[in-house]
């Protein structure tokens, strides 16, 4: 009967969540969730939009570790201490649940109880380990993890939109972040579930990243998802339910573009190449073609130096029979087409004369409601120009788009 019991908790955990109250959690979408997190090895990464019942998830998974895990310690970190205080209520009473009572009274002999809490730890008469520590310990992240151990860490939503609004915000989450790598113990596990703010939050250096946005769950009807769109603005509709990012003030391309997979509709474009040489910028490539007066695009950007993507730049437009390609010569004097040129690739090139903003506000948004974009076109290229303003931190990829867009409407 034990071993049924254990069984039963880790391989059919929605069910059991059922069980426990928690009827909005599904087989099909939850239970790869809770199995990922009761019986994985590695870290993982969820995120999800929502009332996607993610935070749900994670207080069953953690009152199901107490129950499997008795020699195990946890910690537990949210945002704020108040945020703590919720969920470990949760665990709680999960646990005094009917369900988990017999089941546990079937692996123990007797039900679990509460031996010792506060709003801040639980410690059950499950746990077996020798160390003093709390069973489950709930920290907010401002508070201090100087001496603490864990064998499994759980986040969940320790970004939020004040990382998205402060970079010493940012900062500050992606130190705590960085810090349960010594809170971990060996051959123990982070589980972080959360939402991303901002493309250089604490979210970008976790590992083991699914996604479920509000597209693909199914939990949200498209009459809903519309109320949702209508009731805040776009910034916040596209971090809460698509998990993507894009500018809070000032966004010039609030709506994401349609895709198509015909790469035949490039054919006979032309390439622009906006070349970066170390630093923070981006090297960023353009390919495109305006048909019936719509145009197509497919968007590349690296974090790198220009010097090292020459290659990839030249076959990519070789396979999309985009040619030639136009870069400016302002910073460099020519280098970049010199080198393209020695490798045998048709190139073109301009003096930039208009500034960055007046390009993208006047030729990329002229297009944007007529612009599709191929598939396979980077994602950090699309939400480079959808997080774009004038006080944008990179703007790479809307500056290249925009110059093509120029080349190509004068020559239509």
């Amino acid at each position: 009967m034990k071993q049924a019991a254990l069984e039963l908790l880790l391989s059919q955990p929605s069910q059991v969540a059922r069980w426990c109250g928690l009827s909005r959690l599904t087989d099909e979408l939850h239970g790869p969730w809770l199995r990922a997190m009761l019986s994985g090895t590695q870290d993982m990464t969820l995120l999800a939009h929502r009332g996607s019942y993610k935070t749900t998830c994670l207080a069953f998974a953690m009152a199901a570790m107490l129950i499997v895990y008795p020699t195990r310690n946890l910690i537990f970190l949210r945002k704020t201490d108040e945020d703590v205080v919720e969920v470990l209520r949760q665990v709680k009473m999960l646990l005094h649940t009917d369900a988990l009572q017999y089941l546990t009274s079937c692996i123990y002999g007797t039900p679990v109880q509460v031996m010792r809490s506060d709003m801040y730890s639980v410690h059950t008469n499950c746990f077996a380990a020798l160390r003093g520590s709390a069973q489950l310990l709930g920290i907010g992240t401002g508070g201090s993890l100087t001496g603490k151990h864990a064998d499994i860490v759980l986040t969940d939503d320790i970004v939020n939109l004040n990382d998205r609004l402060s970079s010493a915000e940012r900062r500050r989450t992606c130190g705590v972040y960085q810090e349960l790598q010594n809170i971990r113990n060996p051959g123990g596990r982070i589980i972080n579930t959360g939402t991303p703010w901002h493309p250089e939050d604490a979210i970008s250096l976790m590992p083991n990243v699914r996604r479920y946005d509000c597209w693909h769950t199914g939990l949200l009807s498209e009459q809903k998802l519309r109320q949702l769109q209508q009731s805040m603005t776009p910034s916040l509709f596209a971090a809460n339910y698509e998990l993507r990012h894009i500018a809070t003030d000032g966004a010039l391309f609030a709506n994401m573009p349609s895709f198509t997979s015909d790469f035949s509709l490039l054919r006979d474009g032309m390439a622009h190449l906006d070349a970066a040489y170390g630093g923070e910028d981006f090297t960023a490539l353009t390919c495109g073609r305006i048909v019936n007066d719509r145009v197509y695009l497919y968007g590349r950007l690296w974090h790198k130096h220009v010097d090292t993507v020459l290659d990839e730049i030249i076959a990519e437009c070789g396979r999309l029979l985009c040619g030639p390609i136009w870069c400016e010569t302002n910073g460099d004097k020519g280098y970049v087409a010199r080198e393209l040129r020695r490798r045998g690739a048709p190139v073109r090139v301009y003096h930039e004369n208009a500034s960055k903003h007046v390009k993208i506000s006047t030729w990329l948004r002229k297009w944007w409601p007529r612009l599709t974009l191929l598939e396979g076109s980077d994602r950090t290229y699309v939400d480079q120009i959808l997080d774009y303003t004038v006080h944008a931190a990179h703007d790479d990829a809307p500056d290249s788009a925009a110059c093509l867009l120029r080349i190509l409407d004068r020559t239509t």
